[in-house]
């Protein structure tokens, strides 16, 4: 395990530090909101921040314009501000056109949103692709507003729709290999906690870890904005695409629902495979979905051109939470301890990738003597040694180049780490080839040097004293 209770406790309070500096941003499809995220990650972890204009073509689609706002409110006729972007950027309709005009409610209320189910949360809009503008508010508001009848409103919405870029940040630790694995997180979305600050704080603090250990694979992190985000980034990297050899949407990690994993498009990819090995040795309840071409970025990456194996690692599911795209995804519904839940587990996906390989038996012809390796236990033993046993025994009797440890781990049912375990006895006993003795993502050297701009996780770190951690909302 690469985390202890205290370790885990620790990352957690980090992630959650990270989603809360996060939270007031306004970011959007494209603009400052997104670049002023992207600084802020540049001083957890060495992003190369890359802009592509507006009109680029990428495959169907070109690159939109840029937006960016600076204020917007609606005025009473006494020149209150009834609604104020400046205090919740869920109030404006995300891409909402520039505006300054007087209007009566009966106007005016066409272009207001509300949840009239949960009359206290203001919901998250969009209008990316149209002309068009509007306000979110409450129900409570939007009835309070109504109560007064056909009055005069002023209405401002300071805004910038024109030729820019679209921003994209990317973060590529080498390994020994030039395969790869892809992490992918949306980072488009306003004041959202769970949907997305979640899967980017989870992403920046998992690029820590892997930056300080030893790596068979290279890891490849882009934070994008959702749909055209990643559709840019595939247009940009279409020659890289073909290294690309497991992969995951990280997304929706907050939250105190059990972990959930849509599969890829393949339905059947060893990045498949691994998560449910991962999650079937857990304490928790977990829920394996079919892939779908609906959902995160996992339907561009799994297109039928492109067809990358990328599954989607989440807690419950967009849209099956009430909170979801609304004022109350917030820094409550958000905590440490399940941040930390979902880090613990991807990294325990990543050490089975590193470590899966394929084992060949030296002394095939019946079972070797185990007791003159030292390896020999007998069955009536108890506990951990009893299943260590069984995986030697499994370990050698499948150990034919042509299975590997997944394989051995999934037809055992015993857990990937006691297989690899087994294999690595083995092979100090000279009873197992064939298999990289490396010990991936152990706390040592790294495969190459790797710059982290502050204090990774790092699991000697003793922190004594985090009785004064902040878990409100900001």
């Amino acid at each position: 395990m690469a985390f202890n209770e205290q370790q885990l406790r620790v990352a957690g309070v980090q992630m959650y530090s990270l989603a809360s500096q996060l939270f007031p941003i306004c970011r959007s499809i494209t603009g400052n909101g997104v670049r002023d995220t992207l600084k802020l990650l540049q001083d957890l972890i060495p992003l190369k921040i890359h802009e592509v204009p507006t009109g680029t073509p990428v495959f169907d689609w070109k690159v939109p314009q840029e937006w960016n706002i600076h204020d917007a409110y609606i005025k009473d006729a006494d020149g209150n501000r009834v609604v104020e972007f400046r205090q919740s950027n869920l109030h404006i309709v995300n891409g909402s056109q520039d505006i300054q005009a007087t209007m009566c409610w009966d106007e005016l209320k066409e272009n207001l949103h509300t949840l009239p189910d949960q009359p206290d949360w203001i919901p998250y809009r969009t209008c990316f692709h149209q002309e068009d503008w509007g306000f979110c508010l409450t129900h409570n508001q939007y009835l309070e507003l109504e109560s007064l009848g056909n009055e005069q409103y002023e209405v401002c919405i300071d805004a910038t729709m024109k030729d820019g870029s679209l921003t994209y940040g990317e973060f590529f630790i080498p390994g020994e290999t030039d395969e790869e694995v892809l992490l992918s997180s949306h980072i488009c979305h306003p004041s959202l906690a769970n949907d997305n600050l979640s899967g980017i704080a989870v992403a920046t603090h998992l690029a820590q870890f892997i930056g300080t250990r030893k790596r068979r694979y290279g890891y490849r992190f882009v934070f994008a904005p959702a749909t055209i985000g990643s559709i840019t980034w595939i247009s940009q990297n279409q020659d890289q695409l073909s290294k690309i050899k497991h992969g995951l949407i990280l997304s929706l990690l907050g939250d105190a629902g059990n972990t959930t994993y849509k599969k890829t498009r393949m339905g059947n990819a060893e990045i498949d495979r691994a998560v449910q090995c991962v999650l079937s040795h857990t304490d928790a309840d977990y829920t394996i979905n079919e892939y779908e071409p609906f959902g995160y970025d996992e339907r561009q990456y799994g297109s039928p051109g492109i067809n990358l194996p990328v599954g989607c690692f989440m807690r419950t599911p967009n849209a099956q939470y009430p909170e979801y795209h609304t004022s109350a995804d917030n820094l409550d519904l958000v905590q440490p301890q399940y941040l930390a839940d979902s880090l613990d587990k991807l990294v325990q996906v990543i050490e089975l990738l590193e470590g899966n390989v394929y084992p060949q038996n030296l002394k095939p012809m019946c079972e070797p003597q185990l007791g003159k390796h030292g390896l020999y236990k007998a069955f009536g033993t108890e506990g951990n040694d009893a299943e260590f046993q069984k995986a030697i025994l499994w370990v050698l009797n499948l150990a034919d180049s042509k299975h590997s440890l997944l394989d051995i781990a999934e037809r055992s049912k015993i857990a990937f780490p006691v297989i690899r375990n087994a294999t690595d006895a083995l092979q100090d006993a000279g009873l197992i080839s064939n298999h990289n003795s490396t010990n991936y993502l152990c706390a040592a050297e790294t495969s190459s040097p790797v710059s982290i701009c502050c204090d990774a996780i790092d699991p000697c770190i003793d922190h004594n004293d985090l009785s004064t951690t902040n878990s409100t909302s900001g």
